[in-house]
């Protein structure tokens, strides 16, 4: 679809690499919210409301899977320079929403835990739509999130498959993990884990900016297409495992507009700073009720509960 493309996709363990990596980080952090909610019904011995949850769940699946494939292979229908205003576009939307939510992630990820219980006590209270809308909005979210870094990051591969089998690989390792945490078979420190993951998508994101002026520049809706910050091309094999990397992860271009090494140097200083910068400990807020219906319901231990590596 676009002009900026290479002519030939990045590798494939590349492509693999990368959008795996963004598949397990995100496919992570919406097995956590499944599994604080899940332990919480199970605790509750409320297990009647799970398919409710897993209703929700799919439903989102299903949601973020449209929202994909309606962008990407939309957009694969658009050719010229109307293809390339599109791209851009896209590509600065999708680094607006995927920004927003790794700096709420960073400071929601202390509290997540009790105000999912929170939400959940109140929807068994509301009823079962109220069950499956929470667990469709806090899937969602993610899930959003996760298709929106895709489509941007598989603009560079040449309509390739392989992004998107990275990522559903990505998301199996995920659940696989998810599973594994919640029955207590394994332990990860999920700080340092969303920490440096959420470092990588960073500086994804940094690259899709980078394309996506780039890709605006041709449109001819930005200005300085010529101008060029540097030109490394005739040393640079884009070939190389290096050059396939760094193309097929981080969106990188030898010979960069000087709008666009700003556009990407200045995203990378700002939002690395203001996600690294520490997070204030918030007031401890009252744990929920395990049972939104007694005030005293006995506690059941048959699965560990996520708080210990979730809070």
């Amino acid at each position: 679809m676009s002009v900026l493309a290479a002519g030939t996709a990045p590798s494939i363990a590349t492509q693999l690499f990368g959008s795996g990596l963004i598949g397990l980080r995100e496919g992570l952090e919406a097995g956590i919210v499944v599994m604080i909610l899940a332990a919480f019904l199970v605790k509750a011995e409320r297990r009647d409301a799970l398919k409710w949850v897993w209703l929700g769940v799919g439903i989102a699946v299903a949601m973020v899977a449209a929202i994909f494939l309606v962008i990407h292979y939309g957009t694969s229908t658009v050719t010229g320079l109307t293809a390339e205003i599109i791209a851009g576009v896209a590509s600065l939307v999708a680094v607006a929403i995927v920004t927003t939510m790794v700096l709420w992630m960073r400071k929601a990820a202390r509290t997540i835990s009790h105000d999912l219980k929170a939400g959940m006590e109140k929807a068994l209270v509301a009823g079962p739509i109220a069950v499956l809308t929470l667990a469709f909005f806090a899937v969602g979210r993610e899930g959003v999130e996760t298709a929106l870094l895709m489509v941007g990051y598989a603009e560079n591969t040449a309509g390739s498959a392989w992004p998107l089998v990275g990522l559903l690989l990505g998301i199996v390792a995920a659940a696989v993990l998810t599973v594994l945490l919640y029955i207590g078979a394994v332990r990860l420190d999920f700080a340092k884990f969303f920490k440096y993951t959420g470092i990588f998508l960073i500086i994804v994101a940094a690259g899709i900016l980078g394309y996506g002026v780039h890709a605006l520049q041709v449109g001819g809706v930005l200005p300085g297409g010529s101008a060029l910050a540097f030109d490394i091309s005739g040393g640079y094999d884009a070939s190389s495992w290096y050059g396939t990397v760094l193309a097929g992860v981080f969106n990188f271009r030898p010979d960069p507009t000087v709008l666009q090494a700003v556009a990407w140097a200045g995203y990378l200083v700002v939002v690395l700073f203001l996600f690294l910068r520490p997070v204030s400990a918030p007031k401890r807020a009252p744990e929920p009720s395990a049972s939104p219906t007694a005030s005293a319901a006995p506690e059941r231990t048959a699965s560990p509960s996520p708080d210990e590596t979730v809070s």
